[in-house]
Parts: C-alpha cells; sequence; structure tokens
C-alpha cells in the first residue's frame, strides 16, 4: 500500500518547482504514477509511505510538443498512447508506434509518460533505445534566483545505471527532444517472458532511410536496452551500414558484430542470441517499413538474374 502525509498538484512549473526543492528528503515526483503504484506493494517493495508526492499532470507547460529546427520538443506529459493516436507524431518519430504498441495496456498508456520512462533509468525500460536512436534529449529545469533555469542532457549519456541518472534533486525533467525523422522507416523489437504487459529482458530500436531507389542505406540509427547497464547506441554498425548498398549478406554481418555489445550479468549468452536475431529483424522491418519506397536487396537481385 502507498500512503503520504501531503499529495500536491501544482498548476505551473514554477510552483512545482518550488514544491519539490522544499519537499522532504525521501518525497516522490510523480506523473503517470506507472512505476511506482506497482512498486508499492506487498511482493515488491511492501507498504510505502512517503512525506510528500507533488504530481506534475495538471502543468500546461509539459503538455503538447512542438517542432523547433527539424526536432521535436515533446512536452514531458507526453504519453505513449499518443504515439498511437496523433498521426504527426506517428510520422515524425516512426521507431515509436511500434515501441508503444509493445508498451503495456491502454490503460497503462494512456498514463505513462516518456519522460517518466526516461526518469525511472531500468536498463529494460522500452522508450529509451527509441529515444536514443531518435538521438534524444531531456530537457532539466530548476529554480535558482527565483528564475527557472533549463539544461539538455543526451539521454543515452543520461541514464548512467539502473535508476541511476544526472537529474540533480532539484530538477524536474520538462522535456525529451528529439529528431523528425519524416521519410525513415522504423522498427521496434522486444522480448520478454509475456506478449501482454511484457517487461523486456532486451529491446531493439531502428531507423533507416533509403535513397529513392530503395538500394542504399542513406541514413541508419540502431540502439539497444536491456543488454547492460545503461542504453547502447550501435555507431560502428550504422557506419558501416551507411552509404552501402542493401544486401541481406550486409545486414547478417552487421547483425553478428552486434553480440560482442552485451554487457549484462545474466543470461549473456540468451542475450547475444537474441541481439543478433533483434538487428537482423530490426533493419529488416525498417526497411519494409519505408515509406513509398520499394527496398531491392542486391545479393536478392543477383539470386533471380543468376
Amino acid at each position: 500500500m502507498l500512503t503520504y502525509d501531503a499529495y500536491h498538484m501544482p498548476t505551473s512549473l514554477e510552483e512545482a518547482l518550488t514544491l519539490w526543492a522544499n519537499a522532504a528528503e525521501g518525497s516522490r515526483l510523480v506523473s503517470g504514477a506507472t512505476d511506482i503504484l506497482p512498486w508499492a506493494r506487498e511482493g515488491r517493495a511492501g507498504d510505502v509511505h512517503l512525506p510528500e508526492m507533488v504530481d506534475v499532470t495538471r502543468i500546461p507547460d509539459l503538455d503538447g510538443y512542438a517542432f523547433e529546427k527539424g526536432r521535436i520538443r515533446l512536452g514531458a506529459n507526453t504519453v505513449y498512447q499518443d504515439f498511437l493516436t496523433d498521426v504527426t507524431l506517428m510520422r515524425s518519430l516512426p521507431c515509436m508506434p511500434y515501441c508503444a504498441i509493445w508498451f503495456a495496456d491502454d490503460q497503462i498508456r494512456e498514463q505513462a509518460s516518456l519522460a517518466g520512462n526516461l526518469v525511472n533509468a531500468s536498463p529494460v525500460a522500452d522508450g529509451t533505445p527509441a529515444v536514443v536512436a531518435l538521438n534524444g534529449e531531456i530537457e532539466l529545469a530548476r529554480l535558482d534566483g527565483g528564475q527557472i533555469v533549463r539544461r539538455r542532457v543526451p539521454v543515452v549519456d543520461f541514464i548512467t545505471g539502473p535508476g541511476r541518472t544526472q537529474i540533480a534533486e532539484d530538477e524536474i525533467a520538462t522535456a525529451v527532444i528529439v529528431d523528425a525523422c519524416n521519410g525513415f522507416g522504423g522498427s521496434f523489437q522486444k522480448v520478454g517472458q509475456r506478449r501482454s504487459l511484457v517487461i523486456s529482458v532486451a529491446c531493439c530500436a531502428a531507423l533507416v532511410k533509403t535513397d529513392r531507389d530503395g538500394r542504399v542505406f542513406e541514413d541508419v540509427r540502431l540502439s539497444l536496452g536491456g543488454v547492460g547497464p545503461s542504453p547502447i547506441r550501435m555507431i560502428e554498425a550504422e557506419n558501416t551500414l551507411r552509404g552501402e548498398r542493401i544486401s541481406h549478406g550486409l545486414i547478417e554481418q552487421v547483425a553478428q558484430t552486434a553480440a560482442d555489445r552485451v554487457g549484462s550479468r545474466s543470461r549473456q549468452d540468451y542475450r547475444r542470441e537474441v541481439v543478433v536475431n533483434f538487428i537482423r529483424a530490426a533493419l529488416e522491418d525498417a526497411l519494409a517499413d519505408q515509406p513509398d519506397i520499394d527496398v531491392k536487396f542486391e545479393d536478392q537481385e543477383e539470386q533471380i538474374n543468376a
């Protein structure tokens, strides 16, 4: 059971920052509260009593999204369901709908925020590899002399380990900023103990853009989650693919080398096998998701013409 002495619902960012800066030690900040409620129950944390809770869901400044110089600023109250219902977000962030559909169920997706998922910093958080592939940054705000001061941190650096981030004690996450990737195909791969409400053992996000003829990898983004203490951006694999002719052989080559990135202490052999299959499937699915382009695999054409 979760109990508390005071539950605050500020209606402005300044009010929230003031409450949070002055909150008693052990207080918690919540948005959808989809992590804290399952945690505070018998069998996990047991009965939990908090001095204060600060709920930011009624702050208008944290709602909605805006485009800025080829990027999208997603307010911290953006929830996973938005990536399945907002056509603009679906087109601009093509890996996010595939990530969101795997995320829990309809009710939880309506409550769970992307920013909260990142701040929670689980090694197997679904949103982390997708945001990393989108060159995501998290915006943090604090009060300094009565003024709101903001900073941005790349998500790949923000998460430093399981449950650990660079957020300061007096800061609140206010937005997630990602690249607008219109014209890319997207993919998200995930494996866990069950399909419904599944928690990842490992997950992978991919974004791919081909040339107009569908023969060359013009741009590639790949990232992994659940195979180490923090998210992994597959820079070497991206560089190997970028500018090369599309072929199953090249995809297989890149997929095999990805197994070396597994740094998890448990089930390493299983995770290595999963990662190889994920990279292969993610790239092929993202190629198949190319908008208005018929992708042509070089080695498949050679077999046809032989």
